[in-house]
């Protein structure tokens, strides 16, 4: 034992250890229900109680990078989130928090608990080390921080089995949700094929790539029938629309009409193509290609056609006027020696959209933590800053939704961004977790199991009454009414937990759209009652 004891005072291995039998004890299962990542959390704890130490650095590093990442991909779907949803999510914030908040102003009025104490425990039942902050700025009694420590553990632990098991006790399907949304947001924005016989007089004669085919947003012609052979073959530069013809539309299903009815009709024609040597995705890597797609005269020069380009997961049907950028996938139509040509002067390498740009994650997290440092004044207070937690996620979700800043890229390969945001969680769990064992039992023998069991209180009843609240009257779907729960309750581990049962990235927007609110408002609050 000696031994063992001897190489855990090393940081580096105690904290492997306690990631490693942190998840093997995740990956238990009973009945079913297992802890996940957060199995960390709890081993942590152990090694805390023990007094085993690890560095302040490590935490912060895990979680800037896993709110980083976390931002990164939710990117693409919050600013839209946010203008749909942005009012409900800041009432539920403010219920959330407001619960809380009134909970502790009740202690303080009648189980006789100091306020700096009650506001102490408000700060750490809902895991705000802002509102903390705010509370210490605004009294010099060391009871914020004795309230604090005493409910910050049960306030990491308690938000994580709450959407462990919430999910479990109402038998939801996490996965099904997320499909059944998607198909619902996606209802009319299918990409589909249909093959059109060419009937309107009014454009026999006319090229394909010059007629006004090419001005209906969301559509692309991408063969042409050879009667011939009887299939379907790439697009030529002089191919012209004629009465009997075939052709093949790609576009999305709730505007993929508007062409039919301009060219033709549908036919029920069975029809074949050579989908292995006529179709290719290129990656677009030269800078001097990101101009017009009709700039490109991809047809004229190379005998291709670009159906769809996708970008930053999303995608496009495109036209003349849409712009290509560098790192965009083109999906390509055309002779295998027609789309080889193409590919080498774009500059395409089968590898480049799975490499992974480091200088643009180190300096995408590096403005992330300095707009985290940045302060909003306050009344009467010096301001509250978004810290290391709210700083990192704003910055990644603006790089997600943009794709781009300058030379700043906001896209992350999804097996890296995964690695990597697994990685930053457990070594976040992990410093967390040390800290609050270290100082669990002291301040439960000093103050007594009552501050405990309010700080308890002020945890679950705000969830226990949001969750309804979100569904029912707030019309939020399962998914949303969790990520919104983690974000107010300003818990990062929640996320990471709930996310670890579901691919689906509605609960990281929902997080990332509730996350400041709650955030201002706790600070707000925590100045209000350690001066009550």
């Amino acid at each position: 034992m000696e031994v063992i004891d001897s190489l855990l005072q090393n940081p580096l291995i105690a904290l492997f250890a306690v990631v490693g039998l942190g998840l093997a004890l995740g990956n238990i299962k009973v009945a079913g229900l297992s802890l996940g990542t957060s199995g960390v959390l709890f081993v942590a704890l152990l090694f805390g109680h023990l007094h085993y130490e690890l560095p302040n650095l490590i935490g912060n590093i895990g979680l800037v990078i896993f709110v980083y990442c976390v931002g990164i991909g939710a990117g693409g779907r919050f600013f839209s989130s946010l203008a749909n949803e942005g009012v409900t999510f800041a009432k539920l914030a403010c219920i959330i928090v407001g619960l809380g908040g009134a909970m502790a102003w009740g202690a303080t009025q009648f189980l006789d608990i100091p306020a700096p104490l009650s506001t102490g425990i408000f700060a750490g039942a809902l895991t705000s080390t802002p509102a903390l902050a705010a509370a210490t700025e605004a009294t010099t009694s060391s009871d914020v921080i004795v309230g604090y420590g005493i409910a910050y553990p049960f306030g990491v632990i308690g938000v994580v089995l709450f959407v462990q098991l919430m999910p479990r006790i109402l038998k939801l399907d996490l996965d099904k949700i997320d499909r059944e949304q998607a198909s619902k947001n996606d209802e009319g924005n299918e990409v589909v094929n249909v093959l059109v016989e060419v009937t309107n007089p009014n454009i026999f004669g006319q090229r394909l790539n010059r007629s006004e085919m090419v001005n209906i947003d969301g559509c692309q012609i991408s063969r042409i029938m050879d009667e011939a052979e009887e299939k379907l073959r790439p697009l030529k530069y002089d191919d012209t629309f004629e009465e009997g013809h075939y052709i093949l539309l790609v576009g999305r299903q709730k505007t993929i009409q508007l062409a039919i009815d301009y060219i033709g009709k549908v036919s029920d024609r069975s029809y074949t193509k050579d989908v292995e040597n006529e179709r290719a995705q290129l990656v677009v890597t030269k800078k001097e290609c990101s101009k017009r797609l009709g700039s490109l005269h991809t047809l004229k020069n190379f005998g291709v056609t670009v159906t769809r380009i996708t970008r930053m997961g999303q995608t496009i049907i495109p036209t003349r006027e849409t712009v290509v950028q560098v790192n965009d996938v083109l999906r390509t139509v055309g002779t295998p020696d027609g789309i080889d040509a193409f590919g080498k002067s774009i500059g395409h390498r089968s590898q480049a959209f799975e490499q992974t740009d480091l200088l643009s994650i180190c300096a995408g997290i590096v403005m992330g933590i300095i707009l985290g440092m940045i302060p909003f004044g306050l009344p009467g207070s010096s301001g509250i800053t978004l810290g290391l937690a709210g700083g990192p996620l704003i910055m990644a979700l603006i790089l997600g939704h943009f794709g781009q800043i300058g030379r700043i890229r906001g896209h992350i390969p999804r097996p890296t961004r995964m690695l990597l945001q697994d990685l930053g969680l457990v070594f976040f769990l992990a410093n967390a977790g040390v800290k609050g064992g270290d100082k669990m039992a002291e301040t439960l023998a000093a103050q007594g199991p009552m501050l405990l069991f309010v700080g308890i209180a002020i945890t679950t009843v705000p969830m226990l009454l949001a969750y309804p609240l979100a569904t029912k009257l707030f019309k939020l779907n399962p998914l949303q009414a969790l990520g919104g729960i983690c974000g107010g309750m300003t818990s990062t581990p929640a996320l990471g937990a709930l996310t670890s049962r579901t691919t689906s990235n509605i609960p990281v927007v929902s997080y990332a759209t509730i996350y400041p609110v709650a955030l201002i408002v706790m600070t707000l609050l925590a100045k209000f009652l350690v001066e009550l």
